[in-house]
């Protein structure tokens, strides 16, 4: 299992603070080379009408010199937690946690 990243607490007590339960510290997923893990599983109950959301999120912080690197590593990773994740955790939704500056300046552009 990797180090966590420099924004995982950051992440995760936003998260909390939101009402979030952190369910898993890393959400394993398993395949047949190994395992991987997504930074973080949560799940939130919205009402009592309504199921609960389940979220998986990967952090990442993006400090090294090249950003389109750091989007391709981030990338690849996305797309095979997202593979695992439908395999063995459908009801959860995958997200990619970046900090705001990365977001507004590689992201939303």
């Amino acid at each position: 299992m990797s180090r966590k990243n420099t924004f995982h607490d950051i992440v995760r007590r936003s998260l909390e603070k939101d009402g979030w339960t952190i369910t898993h510290d890393p959400l394993q997923l398993r395949y047949e080379l190994g395992n991987l893990y997504v930074d973080l599983g949560a799940e939130k109950i919205l009402t009592a009408e309504r199921e609960g959301q389940k979220i998986a999120v990967e952090v990442k912080s993006f400090l090294q010199n090249s950003a389109v690197s750091e989007f391709h590593s981030a990338l690849g990773q996305f797309i095979s937690y997202r593979t695992l994740l439908d395999e063995q955790y459908p009801d959860y939704v995958l997200y990619l946690a970046v900090p705001r500056d990365i977001y507004t300046s590689f992201f939303a552009s």
